[in-house]
Protein backbone atom coordinates (compact mmCIF):
# COMPACT_ATOMS: atom_id res chain seq x y z
CA UNK A 1 0.00 0.00 0.00
CA UNK A 2 2.63 2.53 0.68
CA UNK A 3 4.38 1.74 -3.20
CA UNK A 4 0.44 2.55 -4.11
CA UNK A 5 0.41 5.59 -1.97
CA UNK A 6 3.46 7.33 -3.09
CA UNK A 7 2.44 6.24 -6.58
CA UNK A 8 -0.81 8.10 -6.09
CA UNK A 9 0.56 11.09 -4.68
CA UNK A 10 3.32 11.73 -7.46
CA UNK A 11 0.11 11.96 -9.93
CA UNK A 12 -1.62 14.36 -7.94
CA UNK A 13 1.85 16.34 -7.08
CA UNK A 14 2.67 16.18 -10.97
CA UNK A 15 -0.97 17.36 -12.43
CA UNK A 16 -1.05 20.04 -9.87
CA UNK A 17 2.70 21.43 -10.86
CA UNK A 18 1.46 21.02 -14.92
CA UNK A 19 -1.85 23.24 -13.29
CA UNK A 20 0.60 25.95 -11.90
CA UNK A 21 -0.68 29.51 -12.27
CA UNK A 22 1.25 31.92 -15.00
CA UNK A 23 2.71 28.38 -16.49
CA UNK A 24 1.19 26.43 -19.46
CA UNK A 25 2.19 23.46 -22.21
CA UNK A 26 3.76 23.89 -25.18
CA UNK A 27 2.53 20.72 -27.47
CA UNK A 28 5.96 20.04 -29.07
CA UNK A 29 4.35 16.28 -29.99
CA UNK A 30 4.06 16.72 -33.98
CA UNK A 31 4.14 13.09 -35.73
CA UNK A 32 7.34 13.01 -38.07
CA UNK A 33 4.91 13.57 -40.54
CA UNK A 34 2.94 16.34 -39.42
CA UNK A 35 6.32 18.52 -38.72
CA UNK A 36 7.16 17.62 -42.27
CA UNK A 37 3.97 19.90 -43.58
CA UNK A 38 4.95 22.46 -41.04
CA UNK A 39 9.29 22.38 -42.60
CA UNK A 40 7.60 22.13 -45.79
CA UNK A 41 5.74 25.63 -45.65
CA UNK A 42 9.21 27.50 -44.50
CA UNK A 43 10.91 25.17 -47.46
CA UNK A 44 13.15 22.99 -44.90
CA UNK A 45 13.37 19.25 -45.66
CA UNK A 46 12.22 17.20 -43.71
CA UNK A 47 15.08 15.18 -41.83
CA UNK A 48 15.96 14.11 -38.11
CA UNK A 49 18.42 17.08 -38.15
CA UNK A 50 15.89 19.70 -39.27
CA UNK A 51 13.50 18.54 -36.84
CA UNK A 52 15.80 18.10 -33.82
CA UNK A 53 17.16 21.89 -34.64
CA UNK A 54 13.84 22.98 -34.54
CA UNK A 55 13.16 21.40 -31.19
CA UNK A 56 16.25 22.69 -29.58
CA UNK A 57 15.22 26.29 -30.96
CA UNK A 58 12.47 26.01 -28.69
CA UNK A 59 13.57 24.56 -25.96
CA UNK A 60 16.54 26.27 -25.17
CA UNK A 61 14.75 30.11 -25.93
CA UNK A 62 16.76 31.96 -23.34
CA UNK A 63 13.46 32.59 -20.44
CA UNK A 64 11.07 30.71 -22.06
CA UNK A 65 10.66 27.58 -19.42
CA UNK A 66 9.73 29.72 -17.06
CA UNK A 67 6.69 30.37 -18.66
CA UNK A 68 6.05 26.42 -19.54
CA UNK A 69 5.53 23.71 -16.94
CA UNK A 70 5.64 21.04 -19.55
CA UNK A 71 6.05 20.16 -22.42
CA UNK A 72 4.69 17.32 -24.77
CA UNK A 73 7.39 15.38 -26.80
CA UNK A 74 7.06 12.96 -30.10
CA UNK A 75 8.31 9.64 -29.36
CA UNK A 76 11.52 10.74 -31.30
CA UNK A 77 12.33 13.71 -29.50
CA UNK A 78 12.00 11.96 -26.12
CA UNK A 79 15.38 10.43 -27.26
CA UNK A 80 16.95 13.25 -28.93
CA UNK A 81 19.74 15.46 -27.80
CA UNK A 82 20.90 18.63 -28.72
CA UNK A 83 23.68 20.00 -30.61
CA UNK A 84 25.73 19.98 -27.69
CA UNK A 85 24.88 16.43 -26.78
CA UNK A 86 22.68 17.03 -23.89
CA UNK A 87 19.28 14.99 -23.66
CA UNK A 88 16.60 17.71 -24.37
CA UNK A 89 15.08 15.54 -21.26
CA UNK A 90 17.28 16.96 -19.33
CA UNK A 91 17.58 20.10 -20.59
CA UNK A 92 13.43 20.36 -19.82
CA UNK A 93 14.05 19.34 -16.50
CA UNK A 94 16.87 21.42 -15.82
CA UNK A 95 14.43 24.10 -16.82
CA UNK A 96 11.80 23.06 -14.50
CA UNK A 97 9.75 21.55 -17.37
CA UNK A 98 8.29 18.30 -16.85
CA UNK A 99 8.93 16.35 -19.99
CA UNK A 100 5.25 14.44 -21.47
CA UNK A 101 4.56 12.30 -24.37
CA UNK A 102 2.23 11.03 -27.27
CA UNK A 103 1.26 8.20 -26.48
CA UNK A 104 -1.99 7.46 -29.17
CA UNK A 105 -1.16 6.08 -32.46
CA UNK A 106 -3.59 8.54 -34.58
CA UNK A 107 -7.46 8.24 -35.53
CA UNK A 108 -9.08 5.65 -37.86
CA UNK A 109 -12.71 6.00 -39.07
CA UNK A 110 -15.66 4.34 -36.74
CA UNK A 111 -17.53 1.69 -38.75
CA UNK A 112 -21.55 2.64 -38.64
CA UNK A 113 -20.92 6.47 -38.58
CA UNK A 114 -20.77 9.24 -41.08
CA UNK A 115 -16.76 9.58 -41.38
CA UNK A 116 -16.43 9.98 -37.39
CA UNK A 117 -13.28 8.64 -35.68
CA UNK A 118 -11.34 6.35 -33.11
CA UNK A 119 -8.39 6.56 -31.63
CA UNK A 120 -5.79 3.99 -32.06
CA UNK A 121 -3.24 2.41 -29.68
CA UNK A 122 -4.30 1.10 -26.75
CA UNK A 123 -2.55 -2.37 -27.66
CA UNK A 124 0.80 -2.50 -26.08
CA UNK A 125 0.06 1.17 -23.88
CA UNK A 126 1.13 0.15 -20.55
CA UNK A 127 4.28 -1.39 -22.10
CA UNK A 128 5.39 1.91 -23.83
CA UNK A 129 4.28 4.32 -20.73
CA UNK A 130 6.50 2.12 -18.77
CA UNK A 131 9.33 2.63 -21.31
CA UNK A 132 8.55 6.81 -21.11
CA UNK A 133 8.24 6.85 -17.38
CA UNK A 134 11.48 5.34 -17.80
CA UNK A 135 13.05 8.07 -20.17
CA UNK A 136 11.92 10.84 -17.93
CA UNK A 137 8.67 11.15 -19.43
CA UNK A 138 5.56 12.04 -16.43
CA UNK A 139 2.81 12.36 -18.29
CA UNK A 140 0.81 11.91 -21.57
CA UNK A 141 -1.39 13.00 -24.21
CA UNK A 142 -3.85 10.66 -26.15
CA UNK A 143 -6.25 12.95 -28.23
CA UNK A 144 -9.76 11.95 -29.79
CA UNK A 145 -11.39 13.57 -32.03
CA UNK A 146 -15.31 14.48 -32.57
CA UNK A 147 -17.18 16.37 -35.28
CA UNK A 148 -19.96 18.53 -35.12
CA UNK A 149 -22.66 18.01 -38.36
CA UNK A 150 -26.28 17.59 -38.77
CA UNK A 151 -26.64 14.02 -36.24
CA UNK A 152 -22.83 14.51 -35.10
CA UNK A 153 -21.37 13.77 -32.64
CA UNK A 154 -22.81 10.33 -32.18
CA UNK A 155 -23.88 8.76 -29.45
CA UNK A 156 -21.95 6.41 -30.94
CA UNK A 157 -19.17 8.44 -31.32
CA UNK A 158 -19.67 10.23 -28.05
CA UNK A 159 -19.35 6.55 -25.75
CA UNK A 160 -16.11 4.61 -27.78
CA UNK A 161 -14.23 7.55 -27.61
CA UNK A 162 -15.05 8.45 -23.76
CA UNK A 163 -14.17 5.08 -23.10
CA UNK A 164 -11.52 5.41 -25.11
CA UNK A 165 -10.18 7.64 -23.06
CA UNK A 166 -10.81 6.69 -20.07
CA UNK A 167 -9.03 3.19 -20.63
CA UNK A 168 -5.59 4.92 -21.90
CA UNK A 169 -6.37 7.41 -18.69
CA UNK A 170 -6.41 3.82 -16.22
CA UNK A 171 -3.54 2.59 -18.26
CA UNK A 172 -1.34 5.78 -17.66
CA UNK A 173 -1.90 6.19 -14.40
CA UNK A 174 -1.05 2.74 -13.33
CA UNK A 175 2.40 3.38 -15.21
CA UNK A 176 3.36 6.40 -13.36
CA UNK A 177 1.76 9.00 -16.07
CA UNK A 178 -0.07 11.82 -15.41
CA UNK A 179 -3.38 11.54 -18.23
CA UNK A 180 -4.54 14.63 -20.13
CA UNK A 181 -7.66 13.80 -21.11
CA UNK A 182 -8.15 15.27 -24.26
CA UNK A 183 -11.45 15.31 -26.16
CA UNK A 184 -11.27 17.90 -28.84
CA UNK A 185 -14.09 18.70 -30.87
CA UNK A 186 -13.41 20.12 -34.49
CA UNK A 187 -13.99 23.54 -35.52
CA UNK A 188 -15.07 22.26 -38.47
CA UNK A 189 -18.70 23.96 -40.01
CA UNK A 190 -20.52 26.89 -40.05
CA UNK A 191 -22.28 26.28 -36.41
CA UNK A 192 -22.94 28.87 -33.86
CA UNK A 193 -21.12 28.82 -30.69
CA UNK A 194 -24.14 27.57 -29.31
CA UNK A 195 -24.46 24.56 -31.13
CA UNK A 196 -20.95 23.68 -30.25
CA UNK A 197 -21.65 24.12 -26.54
CA UNK A 198 -24.26 21.48 -26.90
CA UNK A 199 -22.33 19.21 -28.26
CA UNK A 200 -19.03 19.88 -25.61
CA UNK A 201 -21.65 20.05 -22.70
CA UNK A 202 -22.80 16.32 -23.99
CA UNK A 203 -18.95 15.13 -25.00
CA UNK A 204 -17.23 16.05 -21.40
CA UNK A 205 -20.30 14.79 -19.33
CA UNK A 206 -20.13 11.37 -21.36
CA UNK A 207 -16.11 11.55 -21.03
CA UNK A 208 -16.18 12.19 -17.15
CA UNK A 209 -18.75 9.54 -16.26
CA UNK A 210 -16.16 6.86 -18.30
CA UNK A 211 -13.54 8.26 -16.17
CA UNK A 212 -15.29 7.87 -12.95
CA UNK A 213 -16.57 4.29 -14.26
CA UNK A 214 -13.14 3.23 -15.11
CA UNK A 215 -12.01 4.35 -11.15
CA UNK A 216 -9.43 6.79 -12.58
CA UNK A 217 -8.00 9.19 -10.44
CA UNK A 218 -8.95 12.58 -11.29
CA UNK A 219 -6.68 14.66 -9.25
CA UNK A 220 -4.28 12.94 -11.21
CA UNK A 221 -5.48 14.26 -14.79
CA UNK A 222 -5.65 16.91 -16.65
CA UNK A 223 -8.38 18.22 -19.24
CA UNK A 224 -7.47 19.38 -22.75
CA UNK A 225 -10.28 20.65 -24.01
CA UNK A 226 -11.27 22.82 -27.03
CA UNK A 227 -12.74 26.34 -26.68
CA UNK A 228 -16.40 26.98 -27.36
CA UNK A 229 -16.34 28.90 -30.69
CA UNK A 230 -18.81 29.19 -33.45
CA UNK A 231 -17.66 26.90 -36.41
CA UNK A 232 -15.01 28.01 -38.64
CA UNK A 233 -17.27 29.17 -41.58
CA UNK A 234 -19.55 31.07 -39.17
CA UNK A 235 -18.73 34.91 -38.19
CA UNK A 236 -16.27 35.15 -35.02
CA UNK A 237 -17.35 36.78 -31.72
CA UNK A 238 -16.04 38.39 -29.02
CA UNK A 239 -13.20 36.55 -26.60
CA UNK A 240 -15.87 37.53 -23.95
CA UNK A 241 -18.22 35.81 -25.78
CA UNK A 242 -16.56 32.41 -25.81
CA UNK A 243 -15.59 32.84 -22.33
CA UNK A 244 -18.60 32.90 -20.96
CA UNK A 245 -19.78 30.17 -23.42
CA UNK A 246 -16.77 28.03 -22.38
CA UNK A 247 -16.59 28.34 -18.78
CA UNK A 248 -20.78 27.37 -18.38
CA UNK A 249 -20.03 24.23 -20.28
CA UNK A 250 -17.15 23.35 -18.24
CA UNK A 251 -18.60 24.26 -14.79
CA UNK A 252 -21.43 21.93 -15.72
CA UNK A 253 -19.96 19.03 -16.81
CA UNK A 254 -16.17 19.54 -15.21
CA UNK A 255 -15.62 17.86 -11.48
CA UNK A 256 -13.84 20.23 -8.98
CA UNK A 257 -10.89 17.17 -8.77
CA UNK A 258 -9.24 18.35 -11.92
CA UNK A 259 -6.48 20.29 -10.62
CA UNK A 260 -6.20 22.39 -14.17
CA UNK A 261 -7.59 22.82 -18.02
CA UNK A 262 -5.32 23.15 -20.39
CA UNK A 263 -7.04 24.30 -23.91
CA UNK A 264 -5.37 23.37 -27.46
CA UNK A 265 -5.93 26.29 -29.99
CA UNK A 266 -7.51 24.46 -32.31
CA UNK A 267 -6.60 26.18 -35.27
CA UNK A 268 -6.94 29.77 -34.00
CA UNK A 269 -4.68 32.19 -34.45
CA UNK A 270 -2.12 32.77 -31.88
CA UNK A 271 -3.57 36.58 -31.02
CA UNK A 272 -7.13 34.94 -31.01
CA UNK A 273 -5.69 31.93 -28.63
CA UNK A 274 -4.50 34.09 -26.09
CA UNK A 275 -7.17 36.54 -26.28
CA UNK A 276 -10.34 34.17 -25.53
CA UNK A 277 -7.54 31.95 -22.54
CA UNK A 278 -7.38 35.82 -20.84
CA UNK A 279 -11.04 36.61 -21.30
CA UNK A 280 -11.80 33.38 -19.38
CA UNK A 281 -9.52 33.67 -16.87
CA UNK A 282 -10.50 37.73 -16.54
CA UNK A 283 -14.19 36.24 -16.04
CA UNK A 284 -15.78 36.92 -12.29
CA UNK A 285 -17.64 33.49 -12.01
CA UNK A 286 -16.80 29.87 -10.03
CA UNK A 287 -13.83 28.45 -11.64
CA UNK A 288 -12.43 25.75 -9.52
CA UNK A 289 -9.71 24.94 -12.00
CA UNK A 290 -6.45 26.48 -13.41
CA UNK A 291 -7.25 27.27 -16.76
CA UNK A 292 -4.61 27.00 -19.06
CA UNK A 293 -2.60 26.38 -22.48
CA UNK A 294 -1.89 23.42 -24.32
CA UNK A 295 -0.83 24.82 -27.44
CA UNK A 296 1.18 23.50 -30.38
CA UNK A 297 0.19 25.72 -33.25
CA UNK A 298 -0.11 28.97 -31.37
CA UNK A 299 2.66 28.79 -29.67
CA UNK A 300 5.09 27.69 -32.73
CA UNK A 301 3.56 29.24 -36.16
CA UNK A 302 5.55 33.04 -35.88
CA UNK A 303 8.27 30.99 -34.60
CA UNK A 304 8.62 28.88 -37.40
CA UNK A 305 8.29 31.67 -40.15
CA UNK A 306 11.05 33.82 -38.35
CA UNK A 307 12.99 30.88 -38.75
CA UNK A 308 12.84 30.00 -41.71
CA UNK A 309 15.88 26.83 -41.35
CA UNK A 310 18.30 29.28 -41.50
CA UNK A 311 21.07 29.31 -38.34
CA UNK A 312 21.27 32.89 -38.74
CA UNK A 313 17.58 33.34 -37.85
CA UNK A 314 17.65 31.92 -34.63
CA UNK A 315 18.14 34.74 -32.14
CA UNK A 316 15.18 36.66 -34.05
CA UNK A 317 12.77 32.96 -33.87
CA UNK A 318 13.45 32.87 -30.43
CA UNK A 319 12.46 35.82 -29.37
CA UNK A 320 9.24 35.72 -30.89
CA UNK A 321 8.83 32.34 -29.34
CA UNK A 322 9.65 33.59 -25.53
CA UNK A 323 6.86 37.00 -26.85
CA UNK A 324 4.21 34.27 -27.32
CA UNK A 325 5.30 32.43 -24.28
CA UNK A 326 5.04 35.31 -22.30
CA UNK A 327 1.56 36.42 -23.58
CA UNK A 328 0.32 33.42 -22.76
CA UNK A 329 1.77 33.09 -19.29
CA UNK A 330 -0.01 36.27 -18.44
CA UNK A 331 -3.62 35.07 -20.08
CA UNK A 332 -3.68 32.21 -17.38
CA UNK A 333 -3.19 35.06 -14.85
CA UNK A 334 -5.96 37.22 -16.70
CA UNK A 335 -3.42 40.14 -17.25
CA UNK A 336 -2.95 40.43 -20.72
CA UNK A 337 -2.71 43.59 -22.66
CA UNK A 338 -2.73 42.54 -26.04
CA UNK A 339 0.69 44.15 -26.62
CA UNK A 340 2.74 41.18 -27.67
CA UNK A 341 5.13 41.79 -30.72
CA UNK A 342 2.70 40.36 -33.26
CA UNK A 343 5.42 38.65 -35.71
CA UNK A 344 5.16 37.04 -39.01
CA UNK A 345 2.15 35.00 -38.58
CA UNK A 346 1.11 35.74 -35.17
CA UNK A 347 -2.76 36.89 -36.42
CA UNK A 348 -2.58 34.23 -39.13
CA UNK A 349 -5.61 31.55 -38.80
CA UNK A 350 -4.22 28.10 -38.46
CA UNK A 351 -7.50 26.18 -39.14
CA UNK A 352 -6.61 23.14 -41.37
CA UNK A 353 -10.29 21.17 -42.17
CA UNK A 354 -10.12 17.49 -40.71
CA UNK A 355 -6.65 18.55 -38.67
CA UNK A 356 -4.68 14.98 -38.15
CA UNK A 357 -1.54 14.90 -35.76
Amino acid sequence: MTWLRQRLDELIKNAAYIGTPGRGILAADESTGTIGKRLSSINVENVESNRRALRELLFCTPGALQCLSGVILFEETLYQKSSSGKPFVEILKEGGVLPGIKVDKGTVELAGTNGETTTQGLDGLAARCQQYYAAGARFAKWRAVLKIGPTEPSPLSILENANGLARYAIICQENGLVPIVEPEILVDGSHSIEVCAAATERVLAAVYKSLNDHHVLLEGTLLKPNMVTPGSDAPKVAPEVIAEHTIRALQRTVPAAVPAIVFLSGGQSEEEATLNLNAMNKLKTNKPWNLSFSFGRALQQSTLKTWAGKEENIPAAQKAFLARCKANSEATLGTYKGDAPVGEGASESLHVKDYKY
